[in-house]
């Protein structure tokens, strides 16, 4: 019995001593994990203890790290300032958007009287055009009246007079000058009768003495084809001459160029002192307007007929404030029906003065009351006339005539060709002219 108790005690003392760690270790409460844990130490041959440690609670202060404190007060600053930042941009944004509806409320006030404006000048049109067609009717009767002395009137020089283009009257002329005038010219003075200022009138100012116009003394009676059929007869002096268009059976007037290019030029259209207004209707652009021996323009309907007699050239005369002369040809010119807008046919170009019209070939022509150009808006009324434009001019041989070539104006609407001087300059002198090739 004492020998198997020393056995069995020896054998508790070795395998205490070859515990690792003598402190022990934490063990969990469920009994089956002891059971297994001990199994498993017992077969390692280790010892393990499991003590058992009561619940502790912190009492008194507690210290915690006030390093991230500082952090948030950093924090806190940056976000107070980029407050107050967008604040102050927010602000500034109230202040814009008022300015912005002030001047939207203007834009709101001219638009409305922009468009009054457009009823008023449209009802103007309209009432000259009903006058224009009144007047026309009175000038078939004197027509007839006086057929049986036309001839008279072709052998013998008239009286001083202003000769005014045959389709347009001059009561129409006068009401629809102030539309279109040359903006830079001083206002007119006033004339004193007795110390009673009269009143203004919507005549041109700019001739100093009334226009003398006379038919030249003519060997032939005429009337010609053109006016190279009247240099060809033996007239080689400028000035108006009357003309039978074959292809219509048709008289017209025109002003036949003698002096220039070998002559034989009918000059179809004619800008020199801002005398004649060119922001015309259709129907005044389709008849002709203006005084034959100043500013005027033929007429597209002339126009097309004209050029059907024949293969005719173009030549536009150009001449600027400093008194530098150019020119632009082009070998061919013509003109489709009223049916195709009047479409401009032109040939090649060679001259000095640029080529600015082949932009605007084979377009239609456009004015105030019928827009054909391939601009979203109408580019008659930016740039006030009516011409071949497409989007919208290189060249506006028929907008406002300005005093002393460069001009301001919101639109380019002056009397440019933009090969010579720009869009901004405004010729002093054009004229555009054709003859058979």
């Amino acid at each position: 019995m004492e020998k198997t108790l020393t056995i069995g005690l020896t054998l508790f003392l070795t395998l205490c001593v070859d515990i690792p760690q003598a402190g022990g270790r934490k063990e969990g409460s469920n009994a089956e994990n002891k059971s297994s844990s001990r199994s498993s130490d017992a077969k390692a041959g280790r010892c393990s203890y499991t003590f058992i440690v009561p619940q502790q609670k912190l009492t008194g202060a507690l210290c915690l790290n006030t390093q991230s404190a500082t952090t948030n007060h950093s924090e806190v600053a940056a976000l107070r300032a980029e407050l107050r930042r967008q604040q102050e941009q927010l602000e500034k944004l109230r202040g814009q958007l008022e300015q912005e509806g002030t001047l939207a409320l203007e834009a709101l006030q001219v638009s409305s009287n922009y468009r009054e404006l457009e009823k008023k000048y449209g009802a103007l049109t309209s009432m000259m055009s009903s006058q224009n067609q009144f007047i026309a009717r009175l000038e078939k009767q004197c027509q007839c009246r006086d057929s049986t002395q036309s001839s008279l009137v072709l052998t013998e020089p008239p009286k001083s007079q202003s000769v005014v283009h045959p389709n347009y009257s001059s009561e129409a002329i006068e009401m629809t000058n102030d539309v279109q005038r040359d903006q830079s010219a001083p206002p007119p003075q006033q004339a004193h009768t007795g110390g009673v200022p009269s009143l203004p009138t919507t005549t041109p100012s700019t001739p100093t003495e009334p226009p003398f116009v006379s038919f030249p003394v003519t060997k032939t009676p005429g009337p010609w084809r053109d006016c190279q059929h009247v240099l060809e007869s033996g007239e080689a002096i400028s000035g108006i001459y009357l003309l039978r268009l074959q292809s219509a059976n048709r008289l017209l007037q025109a002003w036949c160029e003698q002096s220039q290019a070998q002559g034989g030029w009918t000059v179809i259209q004619r800008r020199q002192d801002g005398s004649v207004n060119f922001f015309r209707t259709w129907e005044q652009y389709k008849q002709g307007f203006g005084n034959l021996d100043g500013e005027y323009w033929l007429g597209l309907e002339h126009l097309y007929w004209l050029t059907k007699q024949a293969q005719y050239k173009l030549r536009v005369a150009l001449e600027d404030w400093q008194g530098r002369q150019v020119f632009a040809e082009y070998d061919s010119f013509h003109l489709e029906p009223e049916s195709d807008w009047y479409r401009l046919r032109l040939g090649q170009y060679h001259g000095n003065a640029g080529d600015s019209l082949s932009w605007h070939n084979n377009k239609a022509f456009t004015t105030l009351d019928r827009d054909k150009d391939s601009y979203s808006g109408n580019c008659a009324h930016y740039q006030k006339g009516g011409w071949w434009y497409h989007m919208c001019a290189h060249s506006n041989l028929n907008g406002v005539w300005y005093r002393g070539g460069h001009y301001r104006s919101r639109y380019q609407d002056g009397v440019y060709w933009a090969e010579f001087h720009g869009g901004s300059y405004s010729l002093k002198r054009v004229s555009m002219m054709i003859k058979p090739t």
